[in-house]
C-alpha cells in the first residue's frame, strides 16, 4: 500500500506539471486542428498505419512496454468526448505495476485519421483495434473500457474472444437500447446540433452531467480538445464525423447480447451518473427515465449473474478522474495480476 502511495504521488507531480492548455486562456481562445497539432499527450504518439474501407489512415497510439511477461497487456478505450491522454494516471500507475498497456486512439478521435466518408460502427473499430493488436504482436490483452469506448469494449469482445482476456467498463453507455425509449435521429440533426456548440455548452454539460455541478481546472484540460476543436477551422468536418459516432451510439446497441460473453466482465459505476443519451427526444409513450447509473448495475446483473457489479457511491461519469484513489482500490480487485 505504501508503494502504492508512493507511485501516486509522484504521478500526481507528474499531472500537475504537464499541461495541455494553459488554464488562464479563455475558452474562445483555445484551438486546434483536426489532428490536434500542439495538443500535449502524456507519452510518445505513435502511428499505425491500415487501410479500410478503401482509405489509407493512421491509429494513433501510445505504447508502454514491459519486461514482466506475468502481467501481460492492458489496452484502454476512451470516451466519446475524450482521447486517450485521460488515461494518464492509469496508465502510468498500471505500466509502473509492470503491465505493457496500450492506449489508442479510434479512428475519428483524438490525434487519428479522420475519415470524412467512413462508415463508423462498433464492428469497425474492434477490427481496426485487433489489427493495431496484431502488429505490435500481442495476441491477448485486457481491456478497460469507459463510456463509449465501453460499447466498443463489449463489441470487441463478442468478436475476439480468443485475443481478450478480462473486460472491464467504467460507467459505459449502452447499458440500455436507447431506440427502445427515444425517437431515432439521423445524421443531419446530430450534425446540426454539432453545428450549434459553443465552448461553454461543453462545459455546462460536463460540469451538470459528469460532475455533479462541480468544475476544476482538471476537468476543464480533459475537455480543452473539444473547445479547441469547436473555435477551429476544421469543426465542420469535425461535427459531421461525431454526428456519425453518435449515430452508431443508438443503432449499435449490445446489451441483448450481455448473456454472450465468454470472458469475465467486470462493471465499476459511478452511481451519480445520469448520462442518457436521447433523454430529450424520448418517445411519448416511453415512460423510463435513461441514465439512472444507480439502478443499472442491479438490471445488468439480471441479464448476466456471472458480471462483477462494484458500485462507487457518490461518484459520476468519470470515477477514475473524480478519486483515482477509490476507483483503482476497486480496479485492483479485478484486474487479472
Amino acid at each position: 500500500m505504501r508503494k502504492i502511495k508512493k507511485i501516486l504521488f509522484f504521478l500526481i507531480i507528474y499531472l500537475n506539471v504537464s499541461t495541455l492548455v494553459k488554464a488562464d486562456i479563455p475558452l474562445n481562445d483555445i484551438v486546434y486542428d483536426k489532428h490536434l497539432t500542439g495538443y500535449k499527450y502524456f507519452s510518445k504518439v505513435q502511428k499505425f498505419k491500415f487501410k479500410s474501407q478503401g482509405t489509407d489512415l493512421e491509429m494513433a497510439y501510445m505504447h508502454l512496454p514491459s519486461n514482466n511477461k506475468q502481467k501481460g497487456t492492458i489496452t484502454l478505450l476512451h470516451g466519446k468526448n475524450f482521447t486517450s491522454a485521460y488515461w494518464q494516471d492509469i496508465a502510468l500507475l498500471l505500466n509502473s505495476l509492470g503491465y505493457e498497456v496500450l492506449i489508442p486512439d479510434q479512428v475519428g478521435f483524438g490525434k487519428s485519421s479522420k475519415p470524412l466518408n467512413y462508415q463508423y460502427t462498433f464492428e469497425t473499430l474492434a477490427l481496426n483495434t485487433n489489427k493495431l493488436l496484431s502488429s505490435l504482436n500481442i495476441e491477448s490483452t485486457q481491456m478497460i473500457a469507459h463510456s463509449m469506448g465501453g460499447m466498443l469494449g463489449c463489441r470487441f469482445s463478442l468478436m475476439y474472444s480468443n485475443v481478450i482476456s478480462n473486460l472491464i467498463l467504467i460507467n459505459p453507455i449502452g447499458l440500455e437500447n436507447y431506440l427502445e425509449y427515444v425517437e431515432y435521429k439521423d445524421i443531419d440533426f446530430f450534425y446540426d446540433k454539432e453545428l450549434q456548440l459553443k465552448p461553454e455548452n461543453i462545459i455546462n454539460y460536463q460540469k451538470k452531467y459528469y460532475y455533479d455541478g462541480k468544475w476544476k481546472e482538471k476537468y476543464e484540460l480533459l475537455a480543452s480538445h473539444l473547445l479547441g476543436w469547436i473555435n477551429g477551422e476544421d469543426w465542420f468536418e469535425l461535427a459531421k464525423i461525431s454526428a456519425k459516432t453518435y449515430d452508431m451510439i443508438f443503432t449499435g446497441p449490445v446489451i441483448e447480447e450481455f448473456k454472450n460473453f465468454k470472458v469475465p466482465v467486470s462493471l465499476i459505476i459511478g452511481t451519480r451518473d445520469r448520462t442518457g443519451p436521447g433523454r430529450n427526444w424520448k418517445k411519448d409513450d416511453a415512460n423510463y427515465e435513461l441514465g439512472r447509473y444507480d439502478l443499472l448495475g442491479k438490471k445488468i446483473k439480471k441479464l448476466n449473474n456471472q458480471i462483477k457489479i462494484v458500485e462507487l457511491n457518490g461518484l459520476g461519469h468519470l470515477p477514475q478522474i473524480e478519486d483515482f484513489d477509490k476507483f483503482y482500490t476497486e480496479l485492483n480487485k479485478v484486474l487479472l495480476n
